[in-house]
């Protein structure tokens, strides 16, 4: 149970695994994410957005990005190999409906939880532009398989070296601006981006949907790690969201509060990178 079906490395620091898992795949919606743990007893939570699923072969896809201790042991891993914990679905899945126009705007490693987003979207008769962002082509991810289910695929980097020069927000204002304006805008990627990609919408009334999930830690609402601030209300990203209205999120506190361990972090990275695994109960700093 658990097992590593197919591993492939999208980019430097990007793996994609698909994982046995028939249970998470016969219930998952899109939206929804999955709590992996490699040690049974000190080690890490990880949350992972659901990237795809085959409910028929009973498996799940699950992307990752390699930034800290608990994922450089989780890229270690290789087909064939299981992992002991695996939970899910969790999270509140994205409202899917016949909007209309719909663009979906991803930066980074945020493609992977849009994929689906998008792919359900598009299935529910709406017209789909897809908006991807990266600082150069080689960090790019999903570009094909978006292609495949969007009527539109829009590509920026940050060099150049791929579609337009530019931030995801120029033509992400320029769609805004044009006639018919968006129904939907779904941006998922840095804190920053989302911001910004919020800021972008909100003089044209376009209703912006942001997945807050890079800031979950437990995954099931003990912790308060991903306390947010949206409309004036406290929220729990892993059990109110992970997605929110982005004219209501105060992106000032939330970035201000993953700055909170960044020292610490950085000091386990610089390990990660010489090879060496700091031991399981230094790997999350702080407690709950």
């Amino acid at each position: 149970m658990n097992r590593i079906l197919f591993k492939e490395q999208l980019a430097a620091e990007v793996f994609r695994f698909q994982i046995e898992a028939p249970l998470i795949a016969a219930g998952r919606k899109p939206g929804q994410f999955v709590i992996l743990q490699q040690d049974t007893e000190f080690g890490e939570r990880i949350p992972l957005t659901i990237a795809d699923a085959d409910p028929a072969k009973g498996t799940i896809t699950v992307i990752f990005q390699r930034v800290g201790d608990g994922t450089q042991r989780l890229a270690e891993l290789e087909a064939g190999d299981c992992i002991p914990n695996l939970v899910g679905p969790l999270g509140r899945p994205t409202h899917i409906d016949q909007f209309g126009l719909v663009v979906c705007v991803g930066g980074g490693i945020g493609v992977a939880p849009l994929y689906p987003i998008a792919q359900a979207m598009k299935a529910a008769g709406n017209r789909v532009v897809v908006i991807l962002g990266a600082r150069n082509q080689s960090l790019l991810i999903l570009t094909d398989e978006m292609r495949a289910i969007a009527d539109e695929v829009l590509i920026c980097t940050d060099d150049g070296s791929a579609g337009c020069k530019g931030l995801v927000t120029k033509p992400l204002g320029e769609l805004c601006a044009s006639e018919p304006k968006p129904d939907l805008v779904v941006a998922i990627g840095p804190t920053v981006m989302m911001k910004f990609c919020a800021a972008t919408t909100r003089p044209f009334g376009v209703r912006t949907l942001v997945s807050l999930n890079t800031i979950m830690v437990d995954g099931t609402g003990m912790c308060g790690g991903c306390r947010v601030t949206v409309g004036g209300q406290v929220k729990f990203v892993c059990v109110d969201g992970p997605e929110f209205d982005g004219h209501q999120v105060d992106f000032e506190s939330m970035a201000k509060r993953m700055q909170t361990y960044r020292e610490q972090e950085q000091s386990v990275q610089q390990r990660c990178r010489s090879g060496q695994h700091p031991p399981h109960n230094q790997e999350k700093p702080g407690g709950p």
